[in-house]
C-alpha cells in the first residue's frame, strides 16, 4: 500500500486544512473522510486503512479549526463555510469518478450541507456516521456540553483520560494515554488543552451549552437546513446508526428514510455516537460492503 501522505488543502477563503492521502487504485473513487465536532483525521486511522486494504484511495482531513487546519482568524465555523471546504477537499483530490464522502456527526451534517451548495449527482456515495438531518436536542446538548467544558485544559493526559471515560461509560477506558496527544496539545504552561478552537463552539452552538435557557429555534433552523439538503441526496445512501446514541433516534431514523427513501440503514448494537471509535470492525465492514456494492 501506499504511504500515508500529509497534504495541504486551500480553501476558497484562505484556510489551509491538513488532509491524509491514502493512496490506492486510481481506477476507483476516492473516499473522503469527514470527522465529527472535536475531534480530527486521526480518528479515521483505522477506518481509512482498512478501506485503502480494500483498494479504495482515502483522504482523511482536518476540518477547520481542527487538529492541524488553520483556526479561521474571524471565528467563522458556519455550515456554509464547513460545506465548501469540504467542495475544496472534494475538489482537490478528484479524478474522473465523484469521490464518496463518509461523515461522521457533524462532518455528516457538513455532507447534507454541501448538498445545498452542489449537485447530489457530485458523490458516488454517501455514508452519515450516527446523524440524521433531524438530532435529537439533549443528545445533542450533550455533545456540546462536553465540548464546552475544561475550557482551561487538563493538568495531566490522565485527567484527561478520566473526563473522556465518563463522557464515554460504555467504552474501556485504555490503559495508554499517550494516543491523546493526537486530540490534545500541551501549552507553554504545561496545560494539556483540545486540538480545535473554542470559537467553534461559542460562534455556532453556544444555545446548547449546559447554561442555556434555550435554543430550539436556533436548533430547528439547523435541522431545516439538512432536511433540505437530505432532499437532494441522489447518490447511494447509507446510514449507520449507534444504538446507544443519545443523538440519533428510532424517530429520527423513520424521518430520513422517508426524506431520503433509497437509503439503506446499519445499526450497531453496543455503539454510541462514535461509532467508529466503539466498534469500527462492525463500522468497517459495513462501510466496505456498502461502497464495494455501490456502481462506480
Amino acid at each position: 500500500m501506499t504511504p500515508v501522505a500529509l497534504q495541504r488543502v486551500r480553501t476558497v477563503d484562505g484556510i489551509t486544512l491538513a488532509a491524509d492521502y491514502y493512496g490506492c487504485d486510481a481506477s476507483r473513487p476516492v473516499v473522503l473522510l469527514a470527522h465529527g465536532g472535536g475531534q480530527n483525521r486521526h480518528a479515521w486511522s483505522t477506518t481509512a486503512h482498512r478501506l485503502q486494504s480494500r483498494g479504495y484511495s482515502v483522504v482523511a482531513y482536518d476540518t477547520r479549526g481542527h487538529g492541524d487546519s488553520d483556526w479561521d482568524p474571524a471565528g467563522r465555523y458556519d455550515m456554509e463555510r464547513l460545506a465548501t471546504d469540504l467542495l475544496a477537499v472534494r475538489d482537490h483530490f478528484s479524478g474522473d469518478t465523484p469521490p464518496a464522502v463518509v461523515g461522521a456527526s457533524l462532518g455528516g451534517m457538513t455532507a447534507l450541507g454541501a448538498h445545498l451548495l452542489s449537485s447530489g449527482a457530485s458523490w458516488a456515495a454517501v455514508v452519515l456516521v450516527d446523524v440524521t438531518p433531524r438530532l435529537e436536542f439533549e443528545g445533542a446538548r450533550r455533545v456540546v456540553s462536553f465540548m464546552a467544558a475544561h475550557p482551561d485544559g487538563f493538568g495531566t493526559l490522565d485527567d484527561a483520560a478520566e473526563v473522556i471515560a465518563a463522557y464515554n461509560p460504555h467504552r474501556v477506558r485504555p490503559d495508554n494515554v499517550e494516543g491523546l496527544h493526537k486530540v490534545l496539545r500541551q501549552r507553554p504552561d504545561g496545560r494539556w488543552v483540545w486540538r480545535w478552537d473554542p470559537a467553534f463552539v461559542h460562534s455556532n452552538f453556544e444555545f446548547l451549552g449546559d447554561g442555556a435557557t434555550s435554543g430550539t429555534e436556533q436548533f430547528d433552523a439547523i435541522n431545516h437546513l439538512l432536511i433540505d439538503g437530505a432532499r437532494r441526496v441522489t447518490a447511494p445512501t447509507l446510514l449507520v446508526r449507534g444504538l446507544l446514541s443519545d443523538v440519533v433516534s428510532h424517530a429520527t431514523v423513520e424521518e430520513f428514510k422517508q426524506v431520503v427513501p433509497h437509503a439503506e440503514t446499519v445499526d450497531v448494537s453496543g455503539a454510541g455516537h462514535m461509532i467508529a471509535g466503539d466498534d469500527n470492525d462492525t463500522f468497517a465492514t459495513a462501510v466496505t460492503e456498502f461502497l464495494d456494492r455501490c456502481a462506480w
